[in-house]
């Protein structure tokens, strides 16, 4: 990758390009990023793609007004075109009083967020990864038949922000993980199971324990059938707890509320779940994938306690919709890409984990369903947050795990969902930047036969 300071000084150039084309304020950010993807199958490599981006953003405002343009040259002929674009775009909008850029701040988090390892690690070494997820899952149980994928991931990226407040930052930042789905199968019945497992540090993986969890939820789900309509308590495993949580992710942004499109709006220091429910989003979390020292305009990431106790504390922010609010940015703007503009957004965004053991909470549950898959989950209203989804899992009878069932529907609104959430685990897992330990919510209503 480039050099820090040859960055810098592209950004730097591209300020000065814009100051003196008459913009009032500017900002530059440029990512340059790669990303290398293994997928193996059977024991054989089926595909390996390494894709390279590296490109610049650059906002200017004027008289109220904002404009953004990007560009991938990076020559001063390059950099003066993106200039003078952004330009011309910002005479095109509309006047905004709360438009601005944040100046440097006077503290940023340290983060141990690049692990030469990953780069260091062969090309061979990562394929054998890939290989050893496999073998450990076929080893699990013999019927796992198929192996849909068996992937190795990983990227790192150089983030730069100028503006022209004097703000100037860059951080280095790496991730890679490890993906399997496959399949069991047993007479005329086969299940899907996967797992997997990301990190900022290569040795962290672990390949061969999502070989065998992979295999675990395919395999223990062969014979699902549907049971009865019943109301009964419902217990989600991590991976579907998450799925629920970011259901209300965007409903937690400034921005949503202040467009009329959170059903959390207005409900500040109010009860909007169970007093068992914590939510966080945390940008300077140690270990975590979407951790960074700062944003994507250059706010040092912290730690916003969002639902504390069940109530709602707070918002997540950028610098715009803090200025709108009269706040502070929480850190939360988010760039996917140096082609747009920072959005509100979440980085790692979790349930805070309880103390309860997991085969406790559901010994406790008495009889009901350990809900380990959900389909359908992306047709949730994020604005009302209504749901209707398939749910596939494991029968509790008598506060035990007793037959797989499937082919059943879960309805309801996510605010009731987390209204009767009365134990949390204290097994917090991650599936990239969102997190949750297992739920248990008292009763709801499930649709079968």
């Amino acid at each position: 990758m480039d050099n820090e300071e040859t960055f810098l000084g592209t950004a730097e150039t591209a300020i000065s390009s814009a100051l003196q084309l008459g913009a009032q304020l500017a900002e530059a950010y440029i990512c340059n990023s790669k990303e290398l993807n293994i997928e193996v199958r059977e024991g054989r490599v089926e595909t390996m793609k390494l894709a390279g981006d590296r490109g610049m953003g650059l906002r200017v405002m004027r008289d109220h007004r904002t404009g953004f343009s990007f560009s991938t040259d990076f020559s001063p002929g390059g950099i003066k075109a993106a200039a003078t674009k952004a330009l011309a775009n910002c005479r095109l909008t509309v006047e905004d009083r709360y438009l601005q850029l944040p100046s440097p701040g006077a503290f940023y988090p340290e983060l141990a967020i690049y692990d030469p390892g990953i780069r260091e690690a062969t090309v061979e070494q990562k394929i054998d990864l890939a290989r050893s997820m496999e073998e450990a899952a076929r080893s699990y149980d013999p019927r796992v038949n198929i192996i849909e994928s068996s992937t190795y991931q990983d990227g790192e990226a150089q983030v730069t922000v100028v503006n022209s407040l004097g703000l100037k930052l860059n951080y280095r930042g790496a991730y890679c993980g490890v993906y399997l789905a496959l399949t069991a199968g047993e007479g005329d019945n086969s299940q899907t199971g996967f797992a997997l497992d990301f990190d900022l540090k290569y040795q962290a993986l672990k390949p061969e324990e999502v070989g065998r969890e992979a295999a675990l939820r395919a395999v223990r789900m062969l014979g699902a059938a549907p049971v009865t309509t019943r109301k009964a308590a419902v217990v989600l495993d991590p991976y579907v707890a998450t799925g629920f949580l970011s259901l209300i992710g965007p409903a937690l942004t400034s921005e949503a509320v202040q467009k009329g499109r959170s059903l959390f709006a207005g409900k500040i220091d109010t009860k909007v779940a169970s007093s068992n429910i914590t939510v966080i989003d945390d940008g300077a979390l140690p270990g975590g994938i979407a951790s960074a020292p700062f944003d994507g305009e250059g706010v040092a990431t912290s730690r916003t306690v969002l639902i504390e106790g069940g109530a709602l504390k707070g918002y997540l922010y950028n610098t715009y919709t803090a200025a709108k609010d009269g706040l502070q940015s929480t850190g939360n703007g988010v760039r996917n890409s140096f082609k747009g503009t920072p959005e509100v957004g979440v980085t790692n965004f979790f349930i805070e984990p309880g103390s309860i053991p997991v085969d406790q909470l559901i010994s406790e549950a008495g009889n009901g369903i350990y809900i380990t898959d959900v389909m359908g989950m992306h047709t949730a209203n994020p604005i009302s947050g209504d749901f209707s989804v398939g749910v596939a899992g494991l029968l509790i009878e008598g506060g035990r795990l007793t037959r797989p069932v499937r082919g059943m529907a879960l309805g309801g609104n996510i605010m009731e969902l987390l209204a009767k959430v009365d134990a949390v685990g204290n097994d917090l897992q991650f599936y990239g930047g969102r997190g949750s330990p297992t739920l248990r919510v008292s009763e709801m209503t499930l649709s079968g036969q």
